[in-house]
Parts: C-alpha cells; structure tokens; sequence
C-alpha cells in the first residue's frame, strides 16, 4: 500500500529532481551506463520500485538478461568493460559511504576512462538516484507497474 499518492507530494518536488534528472541525461555520459548506475543503487538501497524500473529501461535499450541478472555480483562478474567497472565500483562506495575519504584507487580507476566533467555527472547521477531511492521508499510506490516511454 503505497504512503502517498503523487498528489500528496509538495508542487515542485519531483519537478525539480526531473529537472536534474534531465541535466544529468544530456550529459556526455552514456545513457546506458547511467542506466546501469541507476540500477545498482536501487538494488544497494533495496528499492523494489526503482529497480523494476531501470530494470525495464536497461532492457528497453538492449541490456542482456545476462547483464542484468549479474549485476548484483559486478565485481565477480567478466561482463562488464573496465569503465564500467571503475562508474560501478564508485556508485557503491558514494552508496554506501563510510566517514573514511574516497579510496585513491576508486578515482584513479576512473581516468583513463572519465574527464574531470564526466566524473563530476556521475557523481551528481549516483547522488541524484539515491536521493530518488529514499524518497520512493518513504512513499512506498508500488513496483511493478512502471511502463517505459517512447521516445517521441
């Protein structure tokens, strides 16, 4: 039973983190890759719906159920390419954080692979999607009826 209804959420909310969602999607990043971040901090947080979600996007833009089923297990995993191992192994340590300082190791994976801007939006992408997990999980959104858009 979902705790709030859209309409129960304050005007401008979910208007501004689309906005950001929309700043981020006209990166340079690959919408895949994104989409691939996307999923991982739904499935570190637990979000039932956001996984079903980028779990259907991933799909609809021709990740392998292979992939997708491995996911969860990246780092034992031979099916993810060595930048999108350095994008997942920084969405889980910003994931879950500790009071420790970023490890060096998990930022100089990403140069050979990333500009400074680059790493600047995928961070701001692994922020923006743990900040939709939590708010998702407080209002209890119902997974499984989350329908891909066409783009027009």
């Amino acid at each position: 039973m979902e705790r709030f209804k859209y309409q129960d959420i304050p005007n401008g909310m979910f208007e501004n983190l689309i906005s950001t969602e929309e700043f981020i999607n006209n990166s340079s990043l690959d919408m895949h890759l994104l989409e691939l971040i996307r999923l991982r901090v739904a499935q570190k947080n637990g979000c039932a719906y956001c996984v079903d979600m980028h779990h259907k996007e991933l799909k609809h833009i021709g990740e392998t159920d292979l992939r997708l089923s491995s996911l969860c297990v990246w780092k034992e995993a031979p099916y993810f390419s060595e930048k999108e191992i350095a994008a997942l192994n920084l969405t889980d340590v910003l994931t879950k954080m500790s009071r420790d300082p970023l490890p060096e190791e998990v930022f100089e994976a990403l140069t050979p692979h990333f500009n400074k801007e680059e790493i600047c939006y995928l961070t701001l992408a692994i922020s923006q999607i743990n900040t939709w997990t939590r708010l998702v999980k407080i209002f209890k959104f119902t997974p499984g009826n989350y329908q891909v858009r066409e783009l027009v």
